[in-house]
């Protein structure tokens, strides 16, 4: 049989016997057979999303067929659910984004959203970003595992859970009192801290829904032993308080010991006319049961109350012990035992609110060629090493100051700014560290950031940190350097700009302009260069060289730049149905797209696909570009003119070429830059530089283009001088296609 298929009398496995309301007996308003559960992936794998359907496709659960929707990111997620409703279950993704976007994207679904009734399952590849007890004690959580462990049978159980959950939540909000109670004592019990605390709170909050007092006892059942034997008492109220730390006796407590024993024995509850027996179900081999007396037998809501309340707070009393741990391994690192980056946010707040901020610093401290180190000596070494730094930060500043590892080999001082300053933090690596008895020389670089002159929160001012950090790299090891206003409005900009790019990219606003190229002696237009245009919703257009550095750092500029060949390919083609057949088309490539792998694919299928003759299509690269790597970049490029395509060195006469590498490099064309192009009638040099690059030209029998002619007088000195073809605004100035056409039409080019 399919696995998919599989009935569920055939699912034993890590089977949860979670007890829920009977299907039948509180049907949700508004189902029908055709019903669906509808349940929302969300996670940043694919693989994630294609395992989950297949192991629960084709599988019924409470009568219902499941229904998926699927979000590959947390902002994906939010869009999605601001329109879709009636989802049962999110199996969510605590890292996407970012570290902690999973649990950001549950305070969206809490708070905003307002979705209560949901089930939220939280799944991680890795157990070290585990969800925070805040997140857990706010935000009712239904369940949390590593992806590792769900296997089929149990991703089918934890979701079956989860929407028999749903179920009857769902099912009992006409009971809206006793929904309230659940949910408040969930969130109450979630904030306790420690086995003991939590035991006490469930026997609380159960007598909270029953409007009586607490009186009970709460027991686990070691493994091993017989089931009315070894119930350790974990927690105890009322009459009961007598047994506490201690052991439920058989023989003294006969009739409590044999209604637990019955009940773990069933592993359901039990309800008699003066007490309750309440099984919390494990999936080890601890078993929690409680019993309680009754004042009055209870009704059948409260029962089901009871019941959904055991189910909630189950997966918390079996792991609260897990949770505490998780709390350590999400705040402090493993291996240095210093606060980790999350916790040094939360102190950056605290103090950037309090009386200590006009005279705190924060410092990063990157040790330098740690990585080398690392790879040298071998990674146990490396830790040792970190280790050995960590125990000198805190031995020689800790007492004052707040010492933690942000990650990697970068750790982090807070403190008052006489403390925190280079000369103290960086004397502390002059002397060796001694690691297994070999000395080790180490330095570091500094980040700096004065609290006073910092507005916003822990991560900004940990953000700003960075980026002075990054600065000092740039300018020298061994250095420091602190944060300006300047530097984060810089950065700031930058940032705001790649996105309004990426936004602007995707609503169309970029464009592509053409510039004719002129033969000298005809004045004819033999060809044109594709320019890109931005021209964002505010119609004022963005400097081609203020948006394509950015467009690089992103890696935007491969999307791009395909975008732009595409174009130009199929303007190519359109030119030449309409007779001008004899027209070469230019297209500038940025080094991030010439060095990405799939460049030359891209290529070969722009052609392909817009039937662009190769002979046609010009390559532009840029001096500097061609001189570094050459090797590399002349066996790029002789798989580039395998194509059939020209290339082009653009800005020619500005780098410092080779000329071997120049011979080597099997280019077509060289393009006069423009500044040298103004020097012909406005420099004491005259012509000198444009002449050589015209006769190197001439020599290597190379064509060349001379760029920015705005003047009669230019271009009839580059024509004496020898210089075939031109380009500028005394021809014509970049244009959109339809403006081409109209130009053309006007300088019959050749047909």
């Amino acid at each position: 049989m399919h696995p998919a298929t599989e009935p569920l009398e055939d699912v034993q496995d890590d089977k949860d016997d979670l007890i829920f309301l009977e299907e039948h007996a509180l049907p949700v308003a508004g189902s029908t057979s055709e019903a669906v559960w509808r349940v929302l992936i969300v996670d940043d794998d694919e693989d994630v999303h294609s395992t989950t359907t297949f192991a629960l496709g084709n599988l019924d659960m409470q009568h219902r067929p499941l229904q998926f929707l699927h979000a590959y990111s947390a902002a994906e997620a939010r869009e999605l659910l601001a329109v879709e409703d009636d989802i049962a279950v999110i199996l969510l993704d605590v890292v996407m984004e970012q570290d902690d976007a999973g649990l950001h994207l549950v305070r969206y679904i809490r708070e905003t959203l307002k979705l209560a009734d949901v089930r939220i399952i939280l799944r991680t590849g890795q157990p070290g970003y585990a969800p925070e007890i805040d997140a857990i004690r706010d935000f009712d959580i239904n369940d949390y595992k590593t992806k590792s462990e769900l296997t089929r049978i149990k991703l089918y159980t934890t979701v079956t859970a989860a929407i028999r959950s749903y179920e009857q939540i769902r099912a009992i909000n006409s009971s809206r009192r006793g929904l309230d109670q659940i949910v408040r004592a969930s969130t109450e019990l979630m904030s306790l801290h420690g086995v003991k605390n939590f035991a006490s709170g469930v026997l609380t909050q159960i007598a909270d829904i029953l409007g009586a007092e607490a009186d009970g006892v709460l027991c686990v059942h070691e493994p091993g032993a017989v089931r009315a034997e070894r119930l350790q008492v974990m927690a105890c109220a009322g009459t009961f308080r007598r047994l506490s730390g201690g052991v439920l006796d058989a023989h003294d407590d006969a009739p409590v010991a044999d209604a637990i024993g019955r009940t773990l024995a069933r592993r359901a509850s039990t309800f008699e006319m003066d007490h309750a027996t309440l099984y919390f179900s494990g999936k080890s081999s601890r078993d929690f049961a409680a019993y309680v007396r009754l004042a009055r037998p209870l009704g059948d809501i409260e029962k089901r109350l009871l019941e959904v309340f055991c189910s909630n707070v189950s997966v918390g009393l079996e792991n609260v012990e897990l949770v505490s741990h998780l709390h350590n391994a999400a705040f402090y690192d493993q291996l240095s035992k210093l606060p980790n980056r999350t916790r040094l946010v939360e102190i950056l707040d605290a103090t950037l609110v309090g009386p200590l901020r006009d005279n705190a610093t924060l410092s990063l401290v990157d040790l330098d060629h740690f990585a080398e180190t690392n790879d040298a000596l071998g990674h146990q070494f490396g830790d040792l090493l970190l280790v050995a730094v960590a125990t000198r930060l805190q031995a020689r500043l800790g007492r004052h100051l707040t010492i933690a590892r942000i990650g990697g080999d970068i750790f982090s001082v807070l403190g008052d700014s006489a403390s925190v300053n280079p000369e103290n933090i960086l004397g502390l690596f002059q002397t060796p560290f001694s690691i297994d008895g070999q000395d080790v020389q180490l330095s570091a670089t500094l980040g700096l950031v004065r609290l006073s002159e910092h507005d916003g929160s822990g991560a900004d001012a940990l953000k700003d940190a960075d980026i002075a950090l990054k600065r000092a790299k740039m300018q020298q090891r061994t250095g420091h350097f602190y944060f300006t206003r300047c530097m984060g409005v810089e950065i700031r900009e930058r940032v705001r700009m790649m996105h309004a790019l990426r936004t602007g990219f995707a609503k169309g606003e970029l464009s592509v302009v053409y510039q004719p190229q002129i033969d000298l002696t005809t004045r004819r237009p033999v060809g044109a260069e594709a320019l890109l245009r931005w021209r964002p919703a505010d119609g004022e257009f963005v400097s081609p060289a203020r948006f394509i550095p950015i467009a690089e750092y992103s890696g935007l500029i491969i999307e791009i730049g395909e975008y732009v060949l595409r174009a130009a390919c199929a303007e190519l083609v359109r030119l030449r149905a309409a007779g001008h057949r004899d027209f070469t088309m230019s297209v500038n490539v940025s080094q991030v797209q010439f060095r990405h792998p799939v460049f030359l694919e891209m290529l070969r299928t722009a052609l392909d696909d817009s039937g662009a003759p190769p002979a046609y299509i010009e390559l532009e690269i840029t001096e500097s570009m061609a001189m570094e790597e050459p090797d590399l970049l002349i066996q790029m490029l002789a798989d580039v003119k395998r194509t059939g395509v020209s290339i082009a060195i653009d800005d020619f006469g500005t780098g410092f070429s080779s000329l071997s590498y120049l011979q080597r490099l099997q280019i077509d064309r060289l393009k006069i830059d423009r500044a040298f192009v103004t020097e012909i009638t406005g420099s004491a040099r005259g012509s000198s530089i444009a002449e050589m690059v015209i006769q190197l030209g001439r020599n290597l029998g190379l064509s060349v283009v001379a760029e920015g002619v705005e003047d009669e007088r230019q271009a009839q000195i580059l024509q004496a001088l020898g210089c075939p073809m031109a380009q500028g605004f005394l021809f014509a100035r970049p244009m959109p296609p339809e403006g081409l056409y109209q130009w053309l039409s006007e300088n019959a080019v050749g047909v």
